[in-house]
């Protein structure tokens, strides 16, 4: 009656271990978004700092040809009175007034010259920060609909494996079903392995001899000692003799890996 068990959690095993595959990945799908979407807020983000540096410098160029303006209109207004003069110390006065606004022309010029320039570069870092933003949007709505449909593709499969599921667990001890879930998941999907030459297959571990002679009976469902999974009993050919004298402890987590251990 028990070889129709283990047969079932065999089946079961192929089972979960697709499922809780599946249920991984799915856990792991958003993941895939996150660097994209953090480039693209960066991106954004310096976006909107360049083009306040490009507002701050237009006010800056506009407030610098208005006082141009009036430099030069200050300038001109000396240049009329230059007719008007009677005295050289009339004429010293204004002619350093008119150095001065023509000296203040020149810098106010220089300066423009350099915001203009500056504007210029900004401009272009603009441009080229609004074609890289357009790009990683579009890639980032392409990734995201392919996930949709990764997505969608998984669940139906979740679904399926679901449904083979309860067919598998029916005849199944609710106890011993759900020590063998917990077993699959923290086992790398592997919850039921044979016992061969005394020896565990999962955790490769010697086992004792009256042990494995419960085992070898096969009336109740026995869990190997050292790594908690569910054993079965497999006979082996002389020639293909499985070698104890090579053990690990790889995978040997003893059973409690599982809370109540008094069960089995």
């Amino acid at each position: 009656m028990n070889q129709d068990i283990f047969e079932k959690l065999k089946e079961l095993q192929d089972i979960l271990s697709k499922k809780y595959e599946i249920e991984r990945e799915i856990k792991e799908i958003p993941k895939a978004m996150v660097t994209k979407k953090e480039l693209l807020t960066r991106l954004k983000k310096i976006y909107i700092e360049k083009n306040e540096k490009v507002e701050n410098t237009k006010k800056r160029i506009s407030n610098l040809r208005t006082k141009l303006a009036e430099a030069e209109a200050l300038r001109e207004k000396y240049e009329k009175q230059m007719d008007e003069i009677k005295t050289q110390r009339e004429y010293e006065v204004l002619d350093k007034e008119i150095k001065d606004a023509t000296e203040s022309e020149q810098e106010y010029r220089k300066d423009i010259l350099k915001f203009e320039k500056d504007l210029e570069e900004y401009k272009y870092m603009l441009e080229r920060d609004e074609n890289l933003i357009k790009q990683q949007e579009e890639e980032l709505s392409t990734e995201e609909e392919n996930i949709k449909n990764e997505s969608n593709s998984k669940f139906d499969m979740l679904k399926e494996l679901e449904e083979q599921e309860k067919q598998t667990t029916p005849d199944l001890d609710e106890e011993i079903l759900f020590k063998f879930e917990r077993i699959i998941k923290s086992k790398s999907g592997v919850g039921i392995v044979p016992v061969k030459n005394a020896v565990c297959t999962g955790c490769h571990m010697v086992l004792p001899a009256q042990f494995v002679n419960e085992v070898r009976k096969g009336e109740d469902i026995l869990f190997c000692p050292y790594c908690s999974r569910i054993l079965f009993f497999e006979q082996i050919d002389s020639e293909d003799s499985y070698d104890t004298t090579f053990l690990s402890d790889d995978d040997a987590a003893g059973l409690a890996d599982l809370e109540d251990d008094d069960d089995f």
